[in-house]
């Protein structure tokens, strides 16, 4: 049925959940196994006298992302998937943006990914790529709700 899955992660434990899932979902249609991580690298703080300011610490991130793709890769070799992973650099752009651009060019049969699974003031302020997917997705979307530290049967990425 599905032919090819993109996966988005950012190292959470809820992105460790959408990892779970994808991979046992490719495991069982024998499909392409796409990861994704996209590294925001624009960050406005305030500063001490009230202005905005903007600080880059891209090497850190860069870093960061290729450790969480290397550790999605390697739970998904383990689990005897094939996969590949791809890291993507925002600047100031949704991450859902560039999660929807990569499965119409890739293109994707299914996106899965973790949510938080956040209501009313919390998914207010803290917004929800998830829920921006999901309502402008091309194609299907699975979004796997992680409410503790062993939801999935099959922890990979443990």
């Amino acid at each position: 049925m599905y032919k090819k899955i993109l996966c988005p992660v950012d190292g959470s434990q809820t992105s460790n959940c959408g990892i779970n899932e994808a991979i046992n979902l490719a495991k069982d249609q024998k499909a392409e196994l796409r990861f994704l991580h996209v590294i925001d690298l624009y960050f406005p703080i305030l500063d001490a006298s009230g202005d905005l300011n903007i600080i880059f610490i891209d090497e850190v991130l860069r870093r960061n992302g290729k450790q969480v793709l290397k550790k999605a890769e390697e739970a998904a070799h383990k689990a005897g998937v094939m996969c590949d992973s791809k890291g993507i650099e925002a600047m100031s752009t949704k991450v859902s943006e560039f999660i929807i651009a990569e499965a119409e060019e890739w293109p994707a049969d299914l996106i899965v990914m973790g949510t938080h699974g956040l209501r009313g003031i919390e998914r207010l302020v803290m917004g929800s790529d998830a829920e921006t997917v999901a309502r402008t997705s091309p194609v299907p979307v699975l979004l796997v709700r992680c409410l503790s530290d062993k939801d999935s049967k099959n922890d990979y990425t443990s």
